[in-house]
């Protein structure tokens, strides 16, 4: 066959990038054609998402298909973080800037929920964690604190079909992007009616939910009077990143245990159906949906957020440093010497991390971690140790246990991290591919041009395509990390925010 190509806008927290994918019928090879940062802004006290500019950028990295080598693709499909919206007028138009996750609007709101519907039945039907952030507890937020712009919404838009719409001006709602939100009923794929009904948030807000691999529709004449012309359609891949990211698990059969690893850490197991049990929903356990009606049953760990921000901070503060040269310190401290819980809400603001991390160990009486490497080192094992520790909920939890961890993401490229990884679990880690998710993005979009027929193939393309490294555990350091464990039990239920 003839090289095909696509086109993947994976937006990310901090950054967007076009990822183009060569498929030659047997493998996949990808090369970015374009990437910006994605800043939020701060207007009057709320964190904002800079979606014009967003928009500007994607729009861009089209363009660059359109007046160069790449005007041959065959589609293009987004994908993004979970949980955000964008709400529309009667006319269509955005009404404000959608709000980031992160903002504090919703302080107080999982508290109020509960008050009107407890939390354990909204598990029952949702199957979603609570989190601060969750749509839900965005829209009560958003309908108390502005009622008049609220009012005169007429639909509601997650942020990759908010982009989907701009390109196309076709409105539709993706399955997996949505099931994030704490609004759909986990069983039977749909919105919850007694949710909206219990909250006041209006059904008409909500369109028909769409599969994976659905067309969206073509660019709009509007659309190519800026970029060019193109002939290629809009499709809905899984556009939650994650849901994207496990589609390029590069495993054989179903056993396995995926982690996405980047800025927040997905951990779980693909099921047939949701796992909703009260012992699922006091150990946390999400139910988002998957592709080919799979249930990604996982928890949001906090991920290397902890690194990056404690990056940041001591960037602000005038020193200058890499990635690999805060591992390389880790490398030279004392294994397990200080431990965090990475889950706390102490840690979830952005601000200075390494202050924080400090005054967790002062106050569970571990001492003081004194450098940067300390400070790492920390962070790599907590995660290791949290890892664990889901590895084990999952087994206890849904009865499913693992053989191996397969890691995919840009937490990929942190070797220390997979080899803890192994370590603290006492399993195989399978490493890679390290564009898990625009790669996930792609294989979507080849399923749905018909070229290959499911995931078991896309899982195979993987497979031929990139290097999986395999990270042993080292079976002599068992006793260390059981006692090790013994001690983070204790922080994982302790919480100092």
């Amino acid at each position: 066959m003839s090289e095909l190509k696509f086109l993947a806008i994976d937006l990310g927290a901090s950054s967007g990038r076009g990822i183009i994918g060569t498929f030659d019928g047997e493998k996949l090879s990808l090369r970015e054609n374009h990437r910006f940062s994605n800043d939020p802004v701060n207007l009057a006290g709320t964190l904002h998402w800079d979606s014009p500019r967003i928009f500007h950028e994607i729009k861009n990295a089209i363009r660059k298909c359109a007046s160069g080598d790449d005007r041959d693709i065959v589609s293009i499909g987004i994908d993004s973080w979970g949980v955000d919206y964008g709400l529309l007028d009667r006319n269509g138009k955005l009404l404000s800037l959608p709000v980031h996750y992160r903002d504090s609007r919703t302080g107080g709101v999982p508290e109020f929920a509960d008050s009107v519907m407890p939390f354990s039945d909204i598990y029952s039907i949702a199957g979603i964690k609570a989190e601060f952030f969750d749509t839900l507890y965005q829209l009560i937020a958003a309908k108390r604190d502005n009622p008049e712009l609220f009012n005169i919404a007429e639909a509601l838009l997650f942020t990759p079909d908010l982009f989907n719409y701009f390109l196309t001006g076709i409105r539709q709602s993706e399955y997996t992007i949505t099931s994030t939100g704490l609004l759909l009923d986990a069983n039977t794929r749909d919105y919850s009616d007694l949710i909206l009904d219990k909250f006041g948030i209006p059904r008409k807000l909500f369109g028909n939910l769409v599969t994976p691999g659905t067309t969206v529709g073509e660019l709009s004449r509007e659309v190519m009077e800026e970029v060019g012309e193109l002939s290629a359609k809009v499709i809905n891949v899984a556009s939650h990143d994650t849901a994207s990211a496990v589609i390029s698990v590069p495993a054989v059969d179903d056993d396995f245990v995926f982690l996405s690893s980047g800025t927040w850490s997905l951990m779980g197991k693909e099921l047939k159906t949701p796992c909703l049990t009260e012992n699922a929903r006091l150990n946390d356990f999400t139910n988002e949906g998957g592709v080919e009606g799979t249930i990604r049953f996982m928890q949001n760990i906090m991920g290397l957020w902890l690194e990056q921000e404690s990056k940041r901070q001591w960037e602000r503060e005038g020193e200058q440093i890499t990635f690999d040269g805060l591992t390389n310190m880790a490398k030279e401290c004392t294994p397990l010497k200080f431990l965090i819980n990475p889950d706390d809400l102490l840690f979830a603001p952005p601000g200075n991390m390494p202050k924080r991390i400090v005054e967790y160990c002062e106050k569970t009486g571990q001492g003081t971690p004194e450098t940067k490497g300390e400070i790492v080192r920390c962070i790599f094992d907590s995660l290791a140790l949290r890892y664990r520790l889901t590895v084990e909920r999952i087994r206890e939890v849904s009865g499913k246990g693992t053989k191996a961890v397969n890691i995919v993401g840009g937490g990929t490229k942190e070797v220390m991290l997979s080899e803890l990884t192994a370590d603290a679990c006492g399993i195989p880690v399978y490493a890679g591919p390290v564009e898990a998710t625009a790669m996930g993005n792609i294989l979507e979009q080849i399923i749905a041009s018909g070229e290959i027929k499911n995931v078991s193939e896309a899982r195979q393309i993987v497979r031929n395509s990139v290097e999986i490294k395999t990270y042993e555990p080292d079976n002599s350091a068992r006793a260390q990390w059981d006692d090790a464990y013994g001690r983070f039990l204790v922080l994982s239920k302790t919480k100092l925010s």
